[in-house]
């Protein structure tokens, strides 16, 4: 399923500094039974944002007026544990576009990557930056430019790496399908140059 087209997010950021966050956290095992990407995103973080009777957890930072935004700023090591694809399905409905972290378990990055969700792996040290930042000024807007593969907080700039083809598939709106239809003409003219042979 091809996502929206991402070329730049300007957008305010909610800060969640834990670190080693694996895919239980992200969405709990119990609530993988629908077979459809949406709706996934009520359950995101459930067991941080929800107490045992149902109440939101105030401190949470989803559950904190203070904070918003459709960038995920997190701790080092996002998406550890099992492979489960919903992970990303639930970030990507609740609303979040990026998410920044000095370091993605590579399934999960795998996964954000195939569903329109944008892994930006930042160093320890702008990581930091950016958590002292929001934690200043919470309201800060930040730029995340993914054709020059740059994100910017408050004049500092750092430079993330991206495989070259999920970066098209991204700016174009692609999914895997999409992306092999999009080369119908050039596959066509190699037929044709190639029928003879």
């Amino acid at each position: 399923m091809s996502k929206d087209k991402f070329t730049t997010l300007k957008s305010q950021v909610v800060p969640l500094p834990s670190e080693n966050i694996d895919t239980d956290q992200i969405i709990p095992a119990r609530f993988l039974k629908a077979t459809t990407r949406e709706g996934f995103g009520d359950n995101l973080f459930r067991d941080w944002r929800y107490d045992p009777a149902g109440k939101p957890v105030k401190d949470f930072v989803l559950n904190n007026a203070t904070w918003s935004g459709q960038i995920l700023a997190a701790g080092k090591n996002f998406g550890s544990g099992s492979s489960r694809e919903h992970a990303a399905w639930a970030i990507y409905d609740y609303g979040f576009r990026v998410v920044i972290s000095s370091f993605f378990a590579d399934i999960f990055k795998n996964n954000a990557l195939n569903n329109g969700l944008l892994p930006v792996v930042v160093s320890d040290r702008f990581l930091k930056t950016l958590f002292d930042t929001l934690q200043q000024k919470p309201t800060t807007v930040i730029t995340v430019d993914l054709e020059k593969q740059i994100v910017e907080v408050d004049g500092r700039k750092e430079n993330f790496e991206i495989n070259p083809y999920k970066k098209d598939c991204m700016i174009n709106g692609y999914d895997d399908i999409d992306y092999l239809l999009s080369l119908k003409k050039e596959v066509n003219e190699f037929d044709l140059a190639h029928s003879s042979i």
